[in-house]
């Protein structure tokens, strides 16, 4: 049997601690990566830069927005001080806790703008169990996966689709049709060397299972929006009206933008949520096309960086744990871009580390702390 490309890239990958430059720096000592530092630090300036543009040089956002991500670094650092071992060893107890969180929303949880999705701690606050599980339900992945051979059998993969059922089935009770919350688990399945044929079967059930993914489990906002997808001119002043307006900005902004704090699309209230979902195109109307060049390449650069740390690993579980992060990085960086070109449906998420928002930018941090985990710690 001729071995996919996901296990030859596994398969190859070093091992045993080994690295190119086995010399320990003071990078190394501190835990820290300073080719991913580098590039998150340039991203995070680029991200307060364009918030305080958005917001119309609202100086209180920019605050908010600036302790977002300082507590994240922070808590990145921290991350990155914790070997990959200990979070091997805990993300079973992690998993279980996430589950408990999502089951106890249904007893206890408040609904919010139609559906019930948060908890109040005490001491802690109100918080949504469905951000565990975009950490906890990776983690599970990645250890059942590092404890068994690659390529995984057939069997190992209906028990990983279990693992990735059991909260999203949760979460769309509520009802939340959160598809970030499987993605990184679809990835560790990918990664893990899962074969080709059994994805294009995959790929073919899901095809023909449309129609009732489109009655029974699509809400009826969500239907508008991919409808609304293919003739937003339908209905230009109601549903296709964010859609219509991005396009203008992003095609307002030419070669070289209209310049800094000079977008008109979002400073004159055409464009919604032009600080959160819709931010690409307040940057792509003051930046233009090279802006938005550059600000895809430091995307690359961060994704690149992520796998080249994940073909370094030297375990399965950091492998898999540190490519299914910089391969969900880029699914969101492709969902947003996407989204507010046209090109795909609205579904609300944010452009990574761009956004106006501090759960996305301190979770986004989080994961980046694991990373360097994975590469400092031999």
């Amino acid at each position: 049997m001729i071995p996919s490309q996901q296990y030859r890239f596994l398969r190859h990958a070093l091992r045993d601690g080994r690295s190119i430059n086995e010399k320990s720096s003071r990078w190394t000592k501190l835990h820290l990566d300073p080719w991913l530092l580098c590039f998150l630090i340039l991203n995070a300036a680029l991200g307060l830069m364009v918030v305080y543009s958005a917001t119309a040089a609202d100086s209180g956002m920019l605050l908010r927005q600036a302790i977002s991500f300082g507590s994240g670094f922070i808590i990145m650092f921290l991350c990155a001080q914790v070997p990959p071992k200990v979070y091997q060893a805990v993300s079973p107890y992690l998993y279980l806790f996430g589950i408990f969180m999502l089951l106890l929303i249904f007893v206890i949880g408040e609904t919010r703008l139609g559906a019930k999705r948060w908890i109040t701690l005490p001491g802690i606050g109100s918080m949504q169990p469905s951000e565990v599980m975009k950490f906890a339900m990776p983690l599970m992945m990645a250890w059942y996966f590092a404890k068994r051979s690659f390529p995984p059998k057939f069997i190992h993969i209906v028990i990983a689709l279990i693992i990735m059922l059991v909260p999203f089935v949760l979460v769309l009770l509520q009802p939340d049709l959160n598809i970030g919350l499987i993605i990184p688990g679809i990835f560790v399945l990918f990664l893990s060397g899962m074969s080709w044929r059994l994805i294009g079967g995959a790929i073919t059930a899901f095809a023909v299972t449309m129609p009732l993914i489109w009655m029974f489990v699509l809400q009826e906002y969500q239907k508008k929006r991919i409808v609304t997808l293919f003739d937003p001119e339908a209905d230009a002043l109601g549903a296709g009206w964010n859609i219509i307006q991005s396009k203008i900005a992003i095609g307002s902004g030419g070669l070289l933008g209209k310049g800094f704090l000079e977008g008109t699309q979002s400073h004159l209230g055409y464009l919604p949520e032009h600080h959160t979902d819709f931010i690409l195109s307040t940057y792509s109307e003051e930046f233009g096309f090279i802006g938005v060049f550059l600000l895809l390449s430091l995307y690359a650069a961060i994704i690149f960086r992520c796998l080249y740390i994940s073909m370094n690993s030297y375990d399965n579980f950091g492998r898999l744990m540190a490519g299914a992060i910089g391969l969900t990085f880029f699914f969101f960086v492709f969902l947003n871009s996407g989204m507010v070109s046209g090109i795909l449906p609205v579904t609300g998420d944010p452009l990574p580390l761009l956004s106006y928002g501090g759960t996305a930018v301190v979770s986004l941090l989080a994961s980046m702390g694991i990373v360097m985990s994975i590469h400092t710690h031999k």
